[in-house]
């Protein structure tokens, strides 16, 4: 289906504040633009430079007197700010820090983060006038309930709260972002994202750091003609803007050394998927999934890329010529709606600045990287029981589900209603079927990093081949997992992490070594409440 820009103006009813009742993709849609822009405000690509995110610096360092280990107290500050997006309008924005994206934490693995997160936002969405009460999702950790982000412990506007990080992992590329219940999608897109980076011996050893070692944080937006971000889900079957940010700069520039780099890719969109792919036909080389590093690369051309997965990536400039343009593009994948644009991400210029040979990681590929990892050695034979859910969409009441259930009747049940009660240390098969032909779900399961048996009975993508915890759930595909749950007792959420799909309302919940009825330590509506931030 191909469509105009007025059309789509016409059928989507895109505004500063959007209010559709045009229900996308369902098909193939493409169009030239869709914000509302003038031509001498639409952003071009490759005009802007790349920013790298600033790293967080912590308050203050400790020890944990409960068990010796080291901690990082840490503080960022929810806030409304404007951005330097476009090319002379300024865009408002809700940031961490008051910047999109929010800074990069970095620390070791066993270094404990506790990180306070300031709500100083306005009491409601410039937009929508949704109450700006947030929860802070730290995605990749596996934090206890009541540090989760589970979406109805909110804190709001004059509040803040500790989040208590254990960072006992294996070295992995995560992100906070917001998990505030019904209102993720508008809050996240407004800016509460950033990424947070653990570390181990062996990875630092293998792949490069410091300046070698670049966050790219992808996203899309589209924007009203007064700069102002715009906000159209489509009836909450997605949002797809016309202007790819990387680092919150449209389609910027990057100068790069003769000399291998390493990427960590977050598809920051909050319901686009891209293909990523370069422009002169070199290979992409996966060396890192949500979960940590993968037993052995894998060269790809292209690779699909949803929302809210992470894909570490070495890209090699040593032998192009200096002054030479790579380019960064997207594919797509069926069910997006694309633009003029959209099929580029960013460019790397290469230069002749002066290539430090002393680092070992300049030209190597490693052979192995995590053979050994603990997700990807399990095997089907250990799993006591497999379960089923089905991701899936009302067409009459225009709500997403996760076989009928929701996270409304998580709410009225008291917040007692799961979809799985598991044991412990259990280990299982979860199967998640996608029957549509015209969505794609990206699922996320909480806690866990898990393996990626088959999908549609047919090995894993050549990109899947590392621990996950968000599985990209295409049109007419069923993928089947494994899984072990731990290490805590708790209840955990499991949701489409297309943002619109996960607000209306395709999110549930599991609950892990307890009984409905239980005392929980770690309720996490009631373990650890937010305070006044007098």
């Amino acid at each position: 289906m191909t469509v105009s820009r007025r059309n789509v103006l016409l059928l989507g009813g895109l505004g500063a504040v959007g209010a559709g009742v045009l229900s996308l993709p369902r098909g193939e849609v493409e169009a030239k633009s869709v914000s509302r822009l003038s031509s001498a405000e639409m952003p071009k690509p490759f005009q802007s430079a790349f920013v790298k995110p600033p790293e967080l610096a912590p308050d203050r360092t400790g020890v944990d007197p409960a068990d010796g280990k080291p901690v990082n107290y840490y503080t960022v500050t929810e806030m409304a700010a404007m951005a330097s997006i476009l090319p002379r309008l300024k865009t408002p924005i809700l940031g961490y820090n008051g910047i999109f994206p929010g800074p990069t934490i970095g620390l070791d693995q066993g270094t404990k983060a506790v990180v306070r997160v300031r709500n100083k936002l306005p009491a409601t969405h410039p937009n929508d006038g949704h109450v700006l009460a947030t929860s802070t999702h730290l995605h990749g950790s596996a934090s206890l309930p009541q540090f989760d982000g589970y979406a109805s412990d909110v804190t709001h506007p004059g509040f803040f709260k500790d989040y208590h990080y254990p960072n006992f992992q294996p070295a992995r590329t995560l992100w906070y972002h917001d998990h505030g219940v019904h209102f993720t999608a508008q809050n996240a897109y407004s800016g509460l994202a950033g990424q947070y980076h653990m570390h181990d011996p062996m990875e630092r050893q293998l792949l490069p750091q410091g300046d070698f070692d670049v966050p790219l944080v992808i996203s899309d937006a589209m924007f009203a003609a007064n700069g102002a971000l715009g906000y159209e889900d489509n009836t909450h079957s997605g949002l797809w803007g016309d202007v790819i940010l990387v680092n919150g700069k449209p389609w910027p520039v990057m100068k790069v050394q003769k000399r291998i780099y390493r990427f960590r890719v977050l598809n920051c969109s909050i319901s686009r998927s891209v293909r990523l792919t370069l422009s002169t036909g070199d290979p992409l080389i996966i060396v890192g999934t949500d979960g940590g590093l993968v037993p052995t690369p894998q060269k790809v051309a292209n690779y699909r890329h949803a929302g809210a997965e992470r894909y570490e990536v070495l890209i090699d400039f040593r032998k192009y010529k200096t002054g030479q343009r790579i380019e960064l593009r997207n594919l797509s994948n069926p069910n997006n709606v694309d633009y003029d644009f959209t099929n580029k991400v960013m460019a790397f210029d290469v230069t002749d600045e002066p290539v430090n040979t002393s680092d070992p990681t300049w030209n190597a590929v490693p052979a192995q990287l995590a053979p050994a990892n603990e997700v990807m050695a399990m095997t089907e034979k250990q799993a006591t029981k497999v379960r089923k859910f089905r991701v899936k969409r009302n067409d009459v009441t225009n709500m997403w589900t996760i076989d009928d259930d929701s996270w409304q009747d998580v709410i009225a049940s008291g917040y007692k209603k799961v979809a799985a009660d598991v044991d412990l240390d259990a280990v299982e098969v979860w199967e998640i079927e996608n029957r549509s032909g015209g969505w794609f779900h990206p699922v996320h399961i909480h806690l866990v990093d898990f393996k990626i048996l088959s999908r549609n009975g047919r090995a894993p993508l050549p990109q899947e081949l590392g621990p996950k915890d968000v599985v990209y759930v295409g049109e007419g595909e069923t993928v089947r997992l494994l899984m072990k749950f731990g290490p805590h007792r708790g209840r955990y959420m499991v949701h489409c992490h297309n943002l619109p799909h996960e607000d209306h309302d395709m999110m549930v919940q599991f609950r892990v070594g307890l009984k409905e009825d239980d005392n929980d330590p770690n309720d996490p509506m009631t373990a650890a409440l937010p305070q006044w931030d007098g």
